[in-house]
């Protein structure tokens, strides 16, 4: 197999076509058809450019033009995928309810997507309204309500005469990451028992079978105390060819076998994993790249014969050339971008070092944006300490001027602050829970008002305010309404007796912490650790 560089297909121009009837018979025999699959995933409202001109819509949809003109000239055919996650991260997307993401996606030709986890952020009302702007299916096969599927489980689409069947999962996890009054009576099954009985199903209408997911790809399957990935429903289940991801918001580029090349290096070749005869890829995150997997199909035998991810305007990937913004979406968007400039422009302080929240390191160990936010919390609430999931913290702080804007892209959920007042002991039970939530994940605990040592996941020694905890004392602790409620698996509390939602809005509490302590300055942030672990 040859891996060509992705510098040459930026260079190409390809197109894909495909339509989305079954048709009456399958493929003809000893002829050789070519399908090309595109990818993206976990976009979080990324519909327009960065700051550095990276990404955004417009210029990915130069990127896929050129794709489906390469592939079209080329007597080809192909699929848009999407891994899921289309909503949460960018203020000006989230104040719309992501409707410029699907109008994009629309205007992009997408032909499926999985549902992702942050699909139910909003209300189920949010949710319904973008299905019925979708002009494409959200699929997933493990998700329920009152015993009925809630959406589609696989759509099937005809390729020159291949079928071509698409099925949608969902992680499992989702129900403890999103608020459970948006998923009340909603159940998210078990991927591995709905595949298996789908991708049967599937083979007996369809001659390729891919499935879209939402469920992070994992080094060799190790996935912690997060839900199964693609790699554990790949080996457990036979008769799937590719797996489109999301979820964990890594490129599934491979070293070796069952090794992830962690520094994977924009624009050089990426290997995509392979478990049980299944490709595996993923397209890291934002509409960073755009992934193509070009196959054909001769008498059964779906063969992968080029990969790549394709750069969008990365400045990691300065060799590849610009590429130009589509004028068509830059209309359909531009209003959208206009109207959430105007909302979100507003100074409110500023930072003299840039406050760290970057995903990476806030999900492993002490970070001065989960001690800025947890401080937040406290002096709101006069809490004695915070505990707040890495999840709930979405972004970093630049140095210099900070704007409400960027308080909305460190908390783009509109969580509650919650408020629990526990006996000593009550309190160490607490932290011995939150101090097993593994590194990597969003359970991962961030504090402050208290510091812990924390040994083999055990909480060996607490202390408030340089005393230890007493456990007859009463202590108060704030946390989110989503780690109330039992997201991410925190212990619920809202059937403790000192139960309190404070109705605060956790932006708006940052906001206001920000604008009565700017300057702000990083060091006070980044000196205090709150835990060590050992």
């Amino acid at each position: 197999m040859h891996f060509i560089q992705p510098a040459v297909y930026l260079l190409l121009s390809i197109a894909l076509v495909g339509c989305t009837s079954a048709p009456v018979s399958g493929p003809e025999k000893d002829k050789t058809y070519r399908i090309t699959v595109m990818h993206t995933n976990d976009h979080h409202g990324r519909f327009w450019k960065n700051s550095e001109g990276e990404y955004g819509m417009a210029a990915r949809k130069t990127v896929i033009d050129r794709i489906r003109d390469d592939v079209a000239a080329n007597g080809g055919y192909s699929l848009l995928l999407d891994g899921g996650d289309v909503n949460t991260g960018i203020p000006e997307s989230d104040l719309q309810d992501a409707v410029p993401d699907f109008k994009g996606m629309n205007l992009l030709g997408y032909q499926a997507m999985a549902v992702g986890n942050h699909e139910f952020d909003k209300p189920r009302a949010v949710l319904e309204m973008q299905r019925q702007l979708a002009q494409f299916p959200m699929l997933s096969a493990n998700i329920y309500e009152h015993g009925e599927r809630l959406f589609a489980p696989y759509k099937i689409f005809n390729l020159g005469g291949v079928r071509v069947g698409v099925m949608g999962l969902t992680t499992e996890d989702t129900y403890k990451m999103v608020h459970p009054d948006h998923v009340a009576n909603v159940e998210f099954r078990s991927v591995i028992a709905e595949a298996t009985q789908v991708v049967p199903e599937l083979r007996r209408q369809a001659d390729v079978v891919i499935a879209a997911t939402h469920m992070g790809h994992y080094e060799n399957g190790h996935h912690g105390t997060q839900a199964m990935g693609d790699v554990e429903m790949a080996r457990a289940v036979n008769g799937i060819d590719l797996v489109v991801g999301g979820h964990s918001q890594n490129p599934a580029c491979m070293k070796a076998e069952n090794v992830l090349d962690r520094a994977y290096v924009p624009a050089s070749a990426c290997t995509p994993d392979r478990q049980n005869g299944t490709w595996i890829v993923q397209a890291h995150e934002w509409g960073k790249y755009v992934g193509r997997a070009d196959f054909e199909y001769r008498n059964g035998n779906f063969k992968l014969v080029h990969y790549a991810l394709i750069p969008v305007n990365l400045k990691s990937a300065p060799q590849i050339p610009q590429v130009a913004e589509d004028p068509t979406m830059l209309t359909l968007l531009s209003p959208y971008q206009a109207f959430g400039q105007r909302q979100l422009g507003l100074d409110i302080g500023e930072t003299d070092r840039r406050l760290e929240g970057e995903r990476a390191i806030l999900r492993t160990r002490p970070a001065a944006m989960g001690t800025l936010v947890a401080r937040a919390m406290m002096e709101k609430t006069k809490a004695d300490f915070a505990v707040i999931n890495a999840g709930g913290v979405r972004d970093s702080l630049a140095a210099g001027k900070i704007t409400y804007k960027d308080v909305l892209k460190v908390h783009p959920f509109g969580n509650t602050l919650v408020t629990v007042d526990f006996t000593g002991t009550e309190v160490m039970a607490y932290l011995n829970v939150v101090a097993q939530m593994t590194p990597g994940s969003g359970a991962f605990a961030q504090f402050a008002g208290i510091r812990l040592d924390i040994v083999h996941g055990a909480v060996t020694h607490a202390s408030l305010q340089g005393l230890p905890i007493e456990s007859g004392r009463m202590y108060r602790l704030v946390v989110n309404s989503f780690q109330a409620a039992g997201g991410d698996g925190y212990p619920p509390l809202t059937n403790h007796p000192s139960f309190v939602n404070t109705r605060f809005v956790d932006a708006d509490v940052l906001r206001a912490y920000i604008a009565a302590h700017s300057p702000l300055k990083a060091s006070d942030f980044e000196s205090n650790e709150a835990v060590l672990r050992r």
